[in-house]
């Protein structure tokens, strides 16, 4: 529109005399033009039903989530079975020192004759010949062991004797005495702030533990385990482990971590991969049951992205997570086949298991099932019942292959798979997937097999730049209401150096309203990936970041917890109108039954302010009650930084507001309105 307040002839006379008053014209011309936006809500209309578990979260064992991170052990290669097929400088006895303490002599050999179970092969052999004042083993932990004074860690081990004084020719006498052993926490100056003894006797494997309680706090301490005589002791699954879990579960949580996921509130939570459900190859894809049962019988190995994963960390503790954060567990199984990208061919890498071996693997995955939802008097319920958990975690989704490439191998073997579950199984819903990219070969093939199967649900993936969410507004505008609801498991805004910037989060908010506008359709979605500790990196941009002490929730994070924490269960239609081509605003309206909030939410991807009228004047009420969230930050490419304040946060305004009101939206940002 043209400003009747200036006329351009005019204009430079006028900017000479009066700039003052000229600024304040200008100013006056913007505010009306950007007032001709509307945003139109039809109250009469029917409402449409959506999913009220939209968003929620993606767990993949990448960037040392799992052992380093999410599971709070806090000794690293507890069972000395780290090995150069991971990294090339790692062995079994990888972050362990030998110590001689005051005169002892002694040296560090691997045993696999008589291991503790078959699935954890290797232990220690701690050769002593001279006791001094203890020969042993120190640990520091994941870079680091942070310890606070007067809190619980339960140090614990498994060990047996091999032999008491002179390995050849030792005396009766001394192959009758146990071997006396001590455990300590020393802080960085070598001084111990907590220890606890124990005796070794007997050549059957039994774990020992006591509870150690540090004399004071330090970010750097140190595990030690020594024995005091000469002699050998085997020695597997040294332990370190903090009292205070997330929600207290033994075997469970880092607590801060674990809560700054839980104050998602997630709705649902897909894992263990991703990637790495493959594995690197057919035969060392991802298994379920390796990772339940006691921990010194689970199969540690190496995992997809080239570190050791122990599966202390299992099947159990992330439903029990689930549980324990009010989520929908949705497992990932691998479709029978490795990723195209395996044995370190890309995009040709693809094998299938022979078919001959398929009914066995089938029979794996239903077990599943019955391990998640049978009676605890089945064989599978049985053993969920034996890790403490007797009643049913109620699995009603299973996903079945990640990014796939959508040829023959994959259709034979998903089909099997999915065959045999709608046939013993048919309440369990299969979700699908559709490859890698939001468009391509694999994506259309995948769509098409989709239909062909009649698939509930299917799995779409794309990491994409920031302004492919603004271009693609209406992508799911379009999908078949008839066909398969999407689950949009692996999302991201990429920059070109993938900072987590406030561009990037915002431009997450853009697709998140246009899933919520399409929830009908669209049944879940989750950013990826969640979790990256520092030092340890493999994959950016992540969600939360980390480090031993701190953690560090991206811009991105806020975006997420805010779209969870503000749901609804119903769209409402609503009109946008008089906004410039090309200007980077969006919009959903949804309600909540359970609050009767009504919530609308706007993007404003800009670099200025849009101000926009709200015009609710179909709904019966005249006067509403209003509670308004910002998030939002003047400069795009601002991100977090480690140890300093957020860059930006959330602030909140309430009070209330006519049928029709108008409202600023600041440059880049994230808007909720809550009206009652």
């Amino acid at each position: 529109m043209t400003c009747p307040l200036v006329r351009p002839h005019l204009f430079s006379r006028i900017r000479s005399l009066f700039r003052p008053a000229l600024a304040a014209a200008l100013l006056a011309c913007s505010q009306i033009a950007a007032a001709a936006v509307e945003l139109k809500v039809d109250f009469k209309a029917e409402k449409k039903a959506i999913s009220p578990d939209l968003v929620g979260i993606f767990y993949e064992d990448l960037n040392y989530a799992a052992d380093g991170g999410l599971y709070a052990e806090l000794i690293q290669n507890r069972s000395f079975e780290y090995s150069a097929t991971e990294q090339a400088s790692w062995g079994p006895f990888s972050f362990w020192d030998l110590v001689e303490s005051e005169g002892g002599k002694g040296r560090l050999g691997l045993g696999n004759a008589r291991p503790v179970h078959v699935n954890n092969p290797h232990y220690l052999l701690l050769n002593v010949e001279a006791a001094g004042a203890g020969v042993g083993i120190a640990n520091e932990g994941f870079d680091q062991i942070p310890l606070e004074a007067g809190k619980a860690y339960e140090a614990s081990f498994w060990a047996y004797q091999a032999y008491m004084g002179r390995k050849w020719g030792g005396s009766p006498e001394e192959e009758e005495q146990p071997m006396p052993m001590r455990a300590r926490l020393e802080n960085e100056a070598g001084e111990v702030i907590a220890e606890a003894e124990f005796l070794i006797a007997g050549r059957e494997w039994t774990q020992h533990s006591a509870t150690l309680v540090p004399s004071e706090s330090t970010d750097k301490a140190r595990f030690v385990l020594l024995a005091q005589k000469a002699g050998g002791i085997a020695i597997d699954m040294v332990s370190l482990f903090p009292h205070d879990t997330f929600a207290g579960r033994e075997n469970g949580l880092r607590k801060d971590l674990a809560q700054s996921i839980a104050d998602l509130e997630p709705k649902f939570m897909r894992f263990p991969g991703g990637c790495l459900v493959h594995g690197q190859g057919i035969h060392q894809y991802y298994d379920w049951k390796d990772s339940v049962g006691p921990v010194e019988q689970r199969k540690a190995f190496r995992n997809s992205w080239g570190y050791h994963q122990t599966l202390g960390l299992g099947y159990f503790e992330y439903f029990q997570f689930c549980e324990d954060m009010g989520a929908i567990p949705i497992p990932v199984v691998s479709a029978g086949v490795c990723c195209q990208h395996a044995g370190d061919s890309p995009h040709r890498g693809q094998e299938g298991l022979p078919l001959s071996e398929m009914p066995d693997y089938i029979e794996d995955v239903l077990d599943l099932i019955e391990w998640a939802n049978g009676p605890a008097d089945s064989e599978w319920g049985a053993v969920r019942a034996a890790a403490g958990h007797p009643e049913p975690f109620g699995l009603k989704y299973l996903g079945v292959g990640n990014e796939d490439a959508i040829t023959s191998i994959f259709k034979v073997r998903f089909k099997m798979i999915r065959d045999a579950i709608a046939k013993r199984h048919p309440e369990i819903v299969v979700v699908g997937t559709v490859g890698p990219f939001a468009s391509g070969e694999d994506y259309d093939n995948g769509w098409e097999f989709t239909r062909e199967l009649d698939l509930d649900i299917i799995d779409e993936h794309y990491y994409v730049e920031p302004n492919w969410f603004w271009e693609n507004q209406e992508r799911y505008d379009a999908y078949d209401r008839e066909s398969a609801e999407v689950y949009i498991g692996e999302y991201a805004a990429h920059e070109p150096d993938r900072a987590n910037t406030m561009r990037s989060a915002i431009a997450e908010a853009a697709g998140l309203v246009s899933f919520e506008r399409n929830a009908d359709i669209v049944r879940f979605a989750s950013y990826a990936p969640l979790l990256s500790r520092r030092g340890h990196t493999q994959w950016r941009p992540d969600l939360i970041y980390f480090d031993a002490t701190e953690v560090y929730p991206s811009l991105n994070y806020e975006v997420q917890r805010l779209f969870s924490v503000n749901a609804g269960d119903f769209a409402l239609p609503f009109r946008v109108s008089g906004l410039a081509e090309g200007k980077k605003l969006a919009a959903s309206v949804v309600h909540d039954s359970e609050s009767a909030d009504t919530i609308v939410k706007v993007v404003n991807g800009e670099s200025e302010a849009i101000s926009a009228t709200i015009d609710l004047s179909s709904a019966a009420q005249r006067q509403f009650r209003m509670r308004a969230i910002i998030f939002a930050h003047e400069v795009a490419s601002a991100v977090n930084r480690d140890g300093d304040a957020p860059v930006a946060v959330p602030e909140e305004e309430s009070g209330s507001v006519g049928s029709r009101f108008e409202r600023s939206f600041p440059a880049n940002s994230l808007t909720i309105l809550r009206l009652r």
